[in-house]
């Protein structure tokens, strides 16, 4: 997107939250690879959709420093809860710190491990569910949160652009790259869910479940 469109449409745009601003700032001095982060105008845009949506329970695959976790809880209802899962160590420190500060700090659930091994123990039905970890897994993600998704509920798959490397040919030897090609095809081809890729970022995907 030209920045030009970018900074109109955050200026014309819910304002963030000062604890946000705070760990967008921290992330950018402390953690590497800080454009991880969901940033700002993506952060509303899910907090917008978890407002919509109004979850009891949302499964966050991908916590890195928990900037989109606090955004999707924003839209929890009073007795909801949000299950991050991420495998990091290093940076539960950071996580903690601006979870607890949260008006949903007893309602946000870390979880530290591999989503692999976590998902399955988590029980249904999920709201909503954002995937945003490696992509490599992202299929195995998606076929083991959809049987205990809700109908009418929700998956959101994010970087599924991947800088624009799933468009054309793709090295023999980039295998995340060509993952994301298969997965992207499949979610338009799946017949369990309806979804629609939005251009947004590094690309996002939301799949209604049938």
């Amino acid at each position: 997107m030209n920045q030009r469109w970018w900074e109109y449409a955050f200026a014309h745009s819910a304002e963030v939250p000062k604890l946000l601003v705070s760990l967008e700032r921290e992330t950018h001095q402390k953690i590497l690879q800080p454009r991880m982060l969901s940033g700002p105008l993506q952060g509303r845009f899910l907090s917008l959709i978890s407002k919509l949506l109004q979850p009891d329970k949302i499964i966050e695959v991908g916590t890195f420093t928990g900037y989109a976790t606090l955004c999707l809880a924003e839209g929890l209802t009073q007795k909801g809860e949000i299950y991050t899962i991420d495998c990091n160590e290093e940076l539960v420190f950071i996580q903690q710190k601006y979870f607890q500060k949260s008006p949903q700090a007893n309602q946000i659930k870390p979880l530290l491990g591999s989503a692999l091994n976590v998902l399955p123990l988590l029980e249904g039905p999920f709201d909503l569910v954002y995937l945003d970890a490696d992509k490599i897994n992202y299929d195995q993600y998606f076929e083991m949160v959809l049987p205990k998704m809700r109908k009418g509920g929700l998956i959101i798959s994010d970087n599924v652009l991947w800088d624009g490397k799933v468009i054309g040919k793709v090295n023999a030897k980039d295998e995340v790259t060509k993952t994301l090609q298969a997965y992207n095809h499949k979610l338009k081809n799946d017949a369990r869910v309806h979804s629609v890729m939005l251009p947004f970022r590094d690309g996002i995907t939301l799949s209604w479940v049938n």
